[in-house]
């Protein structure tokens, strides 16, 4: 009779994992009940991923490089956006998401409180997990490293650039926009349309979702396959973002009705040249006038 041992000697990063899940769960929740906050999981987004690769990285004995490169870009990506999330006052007292307010708002409370457990807390922290997992399967493959795994590096970084060049330009956007404000001018723009912003509409989303389907990808090279069910976690995060582009988007055209112009211009995600259409509309414009 086979010993079931090294079966569970196998899955204990992932053990180990699912506890660290069930924490955050746990505490996420009560925080929500006892602040009236329900932002405490966005505060640990770019926390608890981090964590879940290098359990597995740790079990390996920090000796599978393609395991510890993983950990290492996810890191990275981990600073860039806990810096970012930081500055704009998401740790602090009240620096609750507006979506959530809003949300609130549309909503009785049972039916918010049913929300906030199963998909703020309970789904949202499953998906943290899941975007993770790539890991797992390379730490079960147990392969060297390859020059696909170089190329998946230089694309993550790549993509990790371009993330953290549109939160810059964004922030440095609404900077000019609040001293505008300030000195009693009317702004110019109400909201990004220049530079990455100027070739998608959210460029920041495109490069984040593209860092974990890459993740997934160093997951499929360790394997040696790419039907690997991985794919789940990249794939749900893309979901996610599709509904919350389409969320955000929503309150923002409610608020800049122009936005509706742009909108038609500019694609939403992947970057590329401004909607030769609408190109076409300028000119004529320009031409009558």
């Amino acid at each position: 009779m086979t010993s079931p041992l090294p079966m569970l000697i196998g899955m204990a990063p992932l053990i180990a994992d699912l506890w660290i899940l069930l924490g955050v769960c746990a505490l996420t929740w009560v925080l929500s009940l006892v602040t009236g906050e329900h932002s405490w999981v966005d505060r640990l987004w770019s926390i608890v991923p981090v964590a879940y690769v290098w359990v597995f990285a740790g079990f390996a004995g920090l000796a599978d490089t393609r395991l510890d490169l993983m950990a290492a870009l996810v890191t990275l990506w981990g600073a860039r956006l806990t810096f970012n999330f930081a500055r704009k006052g998401g740790y602090r007292a009240g620096g609750e998401d507006y979506r959530w307010a809003v949300l609130r708002a549309r909503m009785s409370r049972g039916a918010f409180a049913v929300f906030n457990l199963f998909f703020i807390v309970i789904y949202q922290n499953i998906l943290l997990l899941l975007i993770a997992l790539p890991a797992f399967t390379a730490y079960q493959a147990g392969s060297p490293l390859t020059p696909w795994d170089v190329l998946l590096a230089a694309a993550f970084l790549a993509a990790l650039v371009v993330e953290t060049a549109a939160d810059q330009q964004q922030w440095n956007f609404q900077n000019r926009k609040k001293a505008e404000i300030a000195a009693g001018r009317e702004p110019a723009e109400r909201f990004v349309t220049t530079g990455l912003f100027s070739v998608s509409r959210h460029p920041n989303y495109f490069a984040e979702q593209a860092q974990w389907w890459l993740l997934f990808f160093f997951g499929c090279v360790a394997a040696g396959s790419l039907w690997q069910w991985t794919v789940a976690g990249a794939a749900l995060l893309t979901v996610l973002f599709l509904g919350s582009t389409r969320f955000t988007e929503e309150l923002s055209l409610a608020k800049y009705p122009e936005y509706a112009e742009y909108q038609a211009r500019i694609w939403p995600l992947v970057p590329w040249f401004p909607k030769r259409a609408t190109r076409v509309e300028a000119a004529d414009d320009s031409g009558r006038s």
